[in-house]
């Protein structure tokens, strides 16, 4: 599975602090997610992040 952030990110950092290995900021302020299938040892915290998404910017690619 991956993730993408899509343009309603705000910013606010969230799934970074979740899931660091999944998610980051970049360097204009929004969150990114790697381009690569998510590992097993992270796709539960990488689901947190997305359910915990205040603006729901988070979908499954």
């Amino acid at each position: 599975m991956k993730y993408y952030v899509n343009d309603s990110c705000i910013g606010c950092g969230l799934c970074a602090g979740t899931c660091p290995e999944v998610f980051s900021m970049s360097d204009t302020g929004v969150a990114v997610a790697i381009d690569e299938e998510v590992a097993e040892d992270v796709q539960n915290s990488a689901a947190e992040a997305k359910d915990g998404c205040p603006v729901g910017a988070i979908e499954e690619a």
